[in-house]
């Protein structure tokens, strides 16, 4: 299975955290909120192809009712099960890495 890159992983979960509206510009609006990460649209659109690429994401069209977008659609994100399965992974990973500091560690 391919690996996640740190940004990568950030955004695999933003996508997940946004439940039944995961759109990029809240993906993006979330990292930079909650993350500490000032995210370029094409920093973050590149990343989203990276994942789609890897099999950890997919997206479908969705009709927009949202008049500055002009009709067009919104691409509405989905994680497959493998992104599930990667992002599972790799906190697994996290936490037996923090389990092992020890109070002296951080």
């Amino acid at each position: 299975m391919p690996k996640l890159g740190e940004f990568e992983l950030l955004v695999l979960l933003s996508v997940l955290r946004q439940g039944e509206a995961p759109y990029a510009n809240r993906v993006r609006e979330d990292l930079e909120e909650n993350a500490g990460r000032r995210v370029t649209r094409g920093a973050l659109y590149r990343t989203l192809d990276r994942l789609v690429e890897k099999g950890f994401l997919t997206w479908e069209l969705e009709a927009s009712e949202v008049p500055e977008r002009g009709g067009h659609p919104m691409r509405r994100l989905l994680v497959t099960d493998a992104g599930r399965e990667a992002a599972r992974q790799a906190r697994d990973v996290l936490a037996f890495f923090f389990e092992g500091l020890g109070p002296v560690g951080y």
